[in-house]
């Protein structure tokens, strides 16, 4: 029998992933909400989203089955959230399931609600009968509509309680001054989680934390400590070394099931590729070793190859899954390897990246991954180094081209503005670094469609596009990733308009989502649909925090713009915050970042002279070519106006050649003609 249901007029590929299951599916909205408040009836929410193996793995087993939607279908009304695209729910009912199951939370969620949207019970993935302790899904549904029915209040209570904790964590005041030496106090707490031998910070399961990564550099560059390098370095080592990469097309999946990065949870997210590129760049910049750069060449390549809608925006994920079985299209055995490349250069192969006849994956096949240097590897197959290393170049080619052939996992497609916002910094930021022209062309295009095709009348955004349809209004997060994004922009190709834009974004964050009681920022704005508790979120999570990004946007915006105010606000928000940092210094890697530039006080560069200048291009080379996080560039070129950047005044371009100026606080030291001068300037 075939069924749809209102999932089929969504968006979402998550919800469409769901449109023809024989559960009764609302999608979140007035017409699922009023129908519970009109029957009172108890509400099943679920939030998953399109990448994630348990929420495919619930519906093969619950959703898709006749007798278990009946069930569904008779006491409760039924909604699918894609976490992606509400992340105001995803955050609010998430810390209900954690309150409920002792801090432990994941995905799909699976919360049930009273008509009034407060929590009383729920959990993540259950299984379809009970097993291993765990209860079955279909004794869950049956509990929860027999206490439904005989002990309403016992629920009702309990929702009110969840909502009201909920409640009190949105308006807790963290408000204190901040610790002179708390950004000595996080690099204690990153030195004690770290993990020496595989890198990274904490044990199983391993995630990139690429926030902890970039503030281990800036302690380098602030202390000069070689530890707080080697943190950085062991960890995008062993990252790019592990299965967690894809070392064929490039990029990382989502996160390590284990500590030696070997075997992922094989969803691709664009976020996790967007926050990895810039720590990639950095730590070579940092260092000079090219590996760092190749790596985030390879993650941009990917985004671009695979990820690039056709309006010009990048996607969201690929799944986990292909035909059903998690991994599939990126694992091997050692005679797959000989069937494409041979037996000699097959038996390399496996060498190279680890695939064992008995596997290290599922079903005896292995992700690949380099534990062993190429130089361990040769001596071991006596082969020459350098004949190896070409012949892995070509067998890595006749891989990808073979893996083609494979069934592919799923892409979702959606276009949110928030993850692009992420990647088109990482995109300008690698045209910077590795001079790519693709980068940038591909860091506007998507920049041109979020501010024209993800907009509202109003100058507001939009949080998610699919298909040539823009909808909900956007997050905390969608307007700070893509405020920071078009500062990246800026300082890339000098376009006035990026800086324009950002002004004007940032005052809507301001008017919508600032906590003018309290400082800092809520998630949804002032006039957002009203739901059980408007939160905050100033911690980092696998996304930074918003409140973290914005106050670097404040700080950049006011140097650049000359508006201290910003700069005051940007103080007003990390103080707002002061507190909860001076105890949790290791959960805000990202706002730290801004407390290292504030106290750091950056430098401003204005290189005056035409764009394509021969000395204009060797300084802007010199000021890219090494690792300074706490700056802002401008060019005076004579197309900007010096209202909008006051540091422009004054610096006009010079009848021939270039002028850099090197200045702080808008006091600038002399001028200098040369790159070879700047460079000394800076040092």
């Amino acid at each position: 029998m075939t069924h749809t249901n209102r999932l089929a007029e969504e968006t979402s590929p998550y919800l469409l992933q769901h449109a023809h299951n024989p559960v009764d599916w609302y999608p979140w909205g007035e017409e699922a909400l009023e129908r519970a408040r009109a029957e009172d009836r108890p509400i099943f929410l679920s939030i998953g989203y399109s990448a994630c193996h348990w929420c495919h793995v619930m519906e093969r087993e619950s959703f898709e089955v006749e007798r278990i939607a009946t069930l569904m279908n008779a006491d409760f009304i039924n909604i699918k959230v894609d976490r992606e695209e509400r992340p105001d729910l995803d955050e609010i009912y998430m810390r209900a399931v954690q309150a409920m199951n002792g801090g432990q939370g994941g995905w799909p969620m699976s919360v049930f609600l009273t008509p009034d949207l407060e929590p009383f019970y729920g959990g993540t993935y259950f299984p379809p009968v009970s097993l291993h302790g765990r209860p079955g899904f279909d004794q869950v549904l049956q509990g929860i509509a027999h206490m439904w029915s005989s002990d309403r209040e016992g629920a009702l209570k309990r929702g009110t309680a969840l909502r009201e904790m909920i409640a009190r964590e949105g308006t807790r005041s963290t408000q204190a001054e901040l610790d002179p030496a708390v950004l000595d106090r996080s690099l204690g707490a990153l030195t004690e989680s770290f993990d020496p031998v595989w890198g990274g910070f904490g044990g199983a399961p391993k995630f990139p934390h690429a926030m902890d990564v970039r503030l281990c550099l800036r302690h380098w560059k602030r202390t000069g400590l070689p530890r707080a390098l080697e943190m950085a370095t062991i960890s995008l080592d062993r990252m790019a070394e592990g299965g967690i990469r894809d070392h064929l097309a490039g990029g990382f999946a989502r996160y390590s099931t284990d500590e030696r990065w070997l075997i992922p949870h094989f969803e691709k997210m664009l976020y996790d590729n967007a926050l990895l590129v810039p720590a990639y760049l950095e730590a070579y910049l940092a260092t000079g070793e090219g590996r760092f750069a190749e790596v985030a060449r390879e993650c941009c390549e990917w985004v671009l190859a695979e990820m690039t809608t056709p309006e010009g925006g990048f996607a969201s994920s690929l799944d986990a899954d292909s035909e059903g079985v998690e991994g599939r299209f990126y694992v091997w055995t050692p005679d797959e390897l000989s069937e494409v490349l041979g037996a000699e250069r097959g038996a390399w192969a496996a060498r190279w990246w680890g695939v064992t006849d008995g596997g290290n994956f599922e079903e005896g096949k292995s992700a690949l991954w380099r534990h062993d240097s190429a130089e361990a590897v040769a001596a071991e197959l006596a082969v020459d180094q350098a004949v190896l290393e070409e012949a892995m170049e070509e067998a890595r080619s006749a891989l990808l081209e073979a893996r083609a052939a494979r069934v592919r996992p799923g892409l979702d497609d959606k276009v949110l503005a928030s993850w692009n916002g992420l990647m088109i910094s990482a995109l300008a930021q690698a045209h910077q670094a590795l001079d790519e022209p693709r980068f940038l062309d591909a860091a506007r295009a998507a920049a041109r469609y979020l501010l024209e095709g993800m907009r509202q009348g109003d100058g507001r955004l939009f949080a998610t596009a699919r298909a040539g349809r823009a909808h909900l209004n956007a997050y905390l997060d969608d307007y700070a990733f893509t405020i920071a994004a078009l500062l990246d922009l800026y300082e890339t190709d000098f376009d006035a308009h990026w800086l324009e834009e950002a002004l004007a974004l940032n005052e809507i964050l301001t008017e919508r989502f600032e906590d003018q009681a309290k400082g800092g920022y809520f998630t949804t704005a002032s006039d957002h649909e009203r739901l059980i508790a408007r939160l905050k979120n100033p911690h980092d999570g696998a996304l930074p925090s918003g409140n973290g990004v914005q106050a670097l946007n404040l700080l950049r915006l006011a140097e650049l713009s000359g508006r201290a105010q910003l700069a005051a606000t940007a103080e007003r928000l990390i103080t707002s915050l002061g507190g909860a940092v001076n105890a949790f210094p290791h959960a805000f890697s990202q706002l730290l970042q801004a407390v290292d530039y504030l106290a750091s006080g950056p430098l401003e560069i204005v290189i005056a002279g035409r764009h394509d200048d021969q000395v204009v291009c060797e300084m802007l080379a010199t000021v890219r070519g090494h690792f300074r996080p706490q700056k802002v560039v401008v060019l005076s070129d004579g197309t900007a106006d010096p209202d909008l950047i006051p540091l422009l005044r004054e610096r006009g371009p010079p009848p021939r050649g270039a002028l850099a100026h090197v200045c702080r606080d808008h006091s600038c030291r002399m001028p200098v003609e040369t790159a070879a001068e700047l460079a000394r300037e800076l040092a």
